[in-house]
């Protein structure tokens, strides 16, 4: 009986992996494909490109 509870085991675990990445790419591809209509990363000014190199750049303690 425990050997056949183990040889269940493992297709449903790998099953329950591949939906969950599965799940996030297509998250992934739906939020891409929105952002891309709606345009919402545009273009930065110089002053916004600037502080944002400044927070990446600068070493957190």
């Amino acid at each position: 009986m425990a050997q056949n509870s183990k040889s269940v085991l493992l297709p449903m675990v790998a099953a329950a992996v591949f939906a969950g990445l599965g799940r996030m790419v297509l998250q992934k591809v739906k939020a891409d494909r929105e952002a891309r209509e709606t345009r919402v990363a545009g273009p930065l000014d110089e002053k916004t490109r600037q502080w944002i190199s400044d927070v990446v750049r600068t070493p957190r303690h």
